[in-house]
């Protein structure tokens, strides 16, 4: 069995062995995502041990979070057969945004956390989601959704590949660069929903025209009080400024959007 394969049947059955930043997951009793935006997450693996969540854009292109696929490691995307083991596909080439800064992101500060990778194969489906961006200006209460793979509580080791959602508000005040995001039942003062280990790179989204449109990616998380960990605020790139970028580079790479 390959370093890769022992990794992802771990990550199935231990996955909170497995945590470790700047990766990010669903918390706060998340429910199981449906609809069109859960059907286009898909699982990244690498070869340093960390994982993250990542969308469909094309058969075989990913949209995901920079900071899940930086240089120094092999990266692979995990599918399910239809017994639900877990199979590797591998990756053509991933490319990150000449912008992106892993300082920023590490700080909680805004930066181009996008990149693309291409699968040698594509995946047997088509996205089901389309990219956009976020109405602008983003604003204070507004309502966004985010969603990706992970554990459900911080260390309790709960994962196995399960797509969850949570619908959010932003906390943003008129900007393009980041936007906030905190559980309004909760308001970042107690552990509520929101992302945590492995839905870094997972989508963001809102409803535009009676249909949920893919706005951004995950990046980061606080615990409540802007503590570290989950729970608190979930922080997301959105595609205001690198949607063309995105495009563009999928596009040379002929991919079919």
């Amino acid at each position: 069995m390959t370093r890769f394969a022992v990794f992802v049947m771990t990550l199935m059955l231990t996955p909170a062995l497995l945590v470790a930043p700047p990766a990010l997951a669903m918390v706060g009793d998340a429910p199981a995502g449906d609809g069109a935006i859960a059907r286009s997450v898909v699982t990244i693996v690498g070869s340093r041990g960390n994982f993250c969540s990542g969308a469909l854009i094309a058969p075989d292109i990913v949209l995901t979070a920079a900071h899940c696929v930086q240089p120094g490691a092999d990266y692979k995307i995990v599918r399910y057969d239809a017994q639900r083991q877990p199979l590797l596909m591998s990756i053509r080439r991933v490319i990150i945004h000449p912008q992106f800064t892993m300082a920023a992101i590490a700080q909680n500060r805004a930066s181009a956390d996008v990149a693309l990778l291409q699968l040698a194969e594509p995946l047997d489906r088509e996205p089901t989601a389309p990219l956009g961006a976020p109405i602008e200006p983003i604003v204070a209460g507004r309502t966004y959704g985010v969603a990706g793979i992970g554990v459900t509580r911080r260390g309790d080791g709960k994962s196995g590949g399960v797509v969850r959602a949570a619908t959010l508000v932003s906390t943003s005040q008129p900007g393009r660069l980041q936007i906030r995001l905190v559980d309004p039942a909760t308001n970042n003062t107690r552990d509520g929903l929101g992302a945590c280990t492995g839905d870094s790179g997972g989508p963001a989204y809102e409803d535009q025209n009676g249909r949920a449109v893919m706005i951004g990616v995950v990046s980061w998380s606080t615990a409540p009080n802007n503590a570290v960990g989950c729970g608190g605020l979930t922080g997301v790139t959105p595609l205001s400024l690198y949607r063309d970028w995105i495009v563009t580079t999928a596009r040379g790479w002929c991919a079919r959007m």
